[in-house]
């Protein structure tokens, strides 16, 4: 399957999941604030649909990959320890930021959301931003 069609189901696949949530529960679709409740749960139904909405996450290539022969999926560029790294940046601006990038711009954008849409041009500014720095002046 071409990547260009690949990405698209994905997107609207995503879209779909995100719209069914609102829909379904009245929650929104960060994931980051899926996996804290997951952790920490309020109760235990609430913790249920969040590991099952996770365990759709860590599927979806698998399926994709069953079903395409291949799950397009390229490895890591850095090494693990710079991915921990990033990943535990991503997670405190998550935490300061009151949503992650799912959150905001996904669920954000779409509700036209003030805040989300000010985070979203915010965390996609630093990360252009940041891959300049990295590979042109590092």
């Amino acid at each position: 399957m071409h990547p260009f069609l690949t990405s698209l189901l994905g997107g609207a696949i995503i879209g779909l999941s995100a719209a069914l949530l609102m829909f379904l529960s009245g929650r929104i679709a960060g994931i980051s604030g899926m996996i804290a409740g997951a952790v920490m749960p309020y109760t235990r139904s609430d913790a249920l649909w969040r590991i099952v909405f996770i365990i759709g996450l860590v599927l979806g290539p698998v399926v994709l990959g069953i079903l395409t022969g291949g799950n397009n999926i390229a490895p890591p560029v850095k090494s693990n320890s710079v991915m921990v790294v990033a990943g535990l940046l991503v997670g405190v601006g998550a935490m300061l930021g009151g949503g992650c990038t799912s959150g905001h711009g996904i669920c954000g954008l779409s509700r036209l959301s003030y805040r989300s849409i000010v985070s979203t041009f915010t965390f996609m500014g630093f990360a252009g931003l940041t891959v300049f720095v990295a590979r042109h002046l590092i």
